[in-house]
């Protein structure tokens, strides 16, 4: 269970963040969220499919990750074996917050950082003599080089998230999004079977209009929905990573 709280100088001033990508910290995960403002890092190392959330039922873009739940194929004895992380995934122990604004009108929230303060990645530095992990406070209490790029981190998020609502919108107006499964045979003779997931709708997206292509493009998103096509060339080297690791 995560147990998120407000991060703040004077709570967490000892605290580092243990960076090394493994299991242990929770990165064996089969797929996560993405945002089309990172479409273009993810699609060179990640098939980028459409997945709908089990409470909210929203559709949200996906970096697939494995074939199988708990599996993640970039992970190694060395670390992440791609040359890009998602974001959703780098954000790790924090995330952003919302608190009472009393400079905004009446029920106004303002976004605030927060930390997991169960995280497995949280080393305490007061309690332990050494110098494991990133710092979150400087000596003179300013954040660290490491904390700002973080906060940078979750501003695109935020952004990314609101960004995703458009997308999506625009997607299903269309129809452009239908769902999919794949079935992979690997070299032992043993299936996976992904299903749960879309993707683009190719042939609806060859029969739109051409204004309709514009007002995409001019949205930034006819862009993206390309990019997520391009990215199915990434299921081999996958499967490759998964046949490799067979016994």
């Amino acid at each position: 269970m995560s147990n998120y709280k407000i991060l703040s100088k004077e709570a967490h001033k000892d605290l580092r963040v243990n960076t090394v990508r493994s299991a242990e910290y929770g990165d064996n995960i089969m797929y996560t969220m993405t945002f089309p403002m990172e479409f273009r890092d993810i699609q060179s190392c990640y098939p980028i499919f459409f997945c709908k959330d089990s409470e909210s039922g929203q559709l949200y873009p996906a970096a697939l990750l494995g074939f199988e739940q708990d599996e993640n194929l970039f992970l190694s004895d060395s670390g992440w074996d791609a040359s890009y992380i998602p974001m959703m995934v780098r954000r790790h122990p924090f995330l952003i917050g919302f608190q009472a604004d009393p400079d905004g009108p009446e029920g106004a929230t303002k976004p605030v950082v927060s930390i997991d303060s169960d995280s497995p990645r949280l080393i305490d530095s007061a309690d332990k003599d050494s110098e494991e992990g990133e710092i979150l406070f400087n000596q003179d209490a300013t954040p660290s080089d490491f904390l700002q790029a973080t906060i940078g981190t979750l501003e695109s998020i935020h952004r990314g998230l609101e960004h995703n609502k458009g997308f999506i919108a625009a997607l299903l107006e269309h129809e452009l999004l239908e769902s999919f499964s794949l079935k992979i045979t690997l070299n032992d003779g043993s299936n996976n079977e992904l299903k749960g997931f879309y993707t683009i709708a190719e042939q609806k997206l060859q029969s739109l209009d051409g204004d309709t292509l514009a007002k995409f493009n001019a949205q930034g998103y006819l862009q993206s929905i390309y990019m997520a096509i391009a990215s199915f060339a990434r299921l081999r080297p996958m499967i490759d990573k998964k046949n490799a690791q067979l016994p």
